[in-house]
């Protein structure tokens, strides 16, 4: 059954590594509580305390705005295939977008991406590992492709103006540091 643990071991690592898709939750003091999926090549793991993710152009910036009036994440990681496995990441996090020295510090380890906006990094503080017996089998068919297209369409100037349409201010109105 489950486990706590205080760092990522390296099979928890390689199972990080194998998985197509993960979902972060972020809350601000007050508002929504906000879930968001991620996909493509967007995750590193660091070192055993410290993971990066890439976050990509969306029509929201719940994730930023959280972050900024409270640094919580929780990271969820679900086995849709083989053993069954749910994985929590649990820590504070910080955001770097493209202005910051951390952004540049890590942007190489991502594929390019013209929609890349932010880089986040969480200090992880509690692993948690449970069964996942009634997560469902899925089989993976492919990466979207239309995420990546849009942002090519849109070329640098476009992402930005659409970033200052759509991503300034969170669903409750929070800044997001855009």
């Amino acid at each position: 059954m489950g486990k706590k643990l205080e760092f990522i071991t390296p099979e928890l690592k390689e199972f990080i590594e194998n998985q197509k898709i993960f979902f972060v939750g972020t809350a601000a003091e007050t508002g929504r509580v906000n879930v968001s999926p991620k996909g493509t090549d967007s995750f590193r793991v660091i070192d055993d305390n410290k993971i990066i993710w890439l976050n990509l152009t969306g029509s929201g910036n719940e994730t930023a705005a959280h972050l900024l009036k409270d640094n919580r994440m929780t990271i969820m990681f679900c086995a849709f295939k083989g053993k069954p496995l749910i994985l929590r990441l649990y820590g504070n996090a910080k955001i770097y977008h493209r202005r910051d020295p951390g952004y540049e510090k890590y942007i190489g380890l991502f594929p390019v991406n013209t929609g890349a906006r932010q880089i986040i990094e969480m200090e992880i503080d509690l692993v948690q590992t449970s069964c996942g017996f009634a997560v469902p089998f899925m089989d993976f068919k492919e990466e979207r492709q239309n995420l990546n297209s849009w942002s090519i369409k849109q070329g640098e100037e476009g992402i930005k103006n659409y970033w200052q349409e759509k991503n300034t201010r969170s669903l409750d109105g929070f800044e997001t540091g855009i």
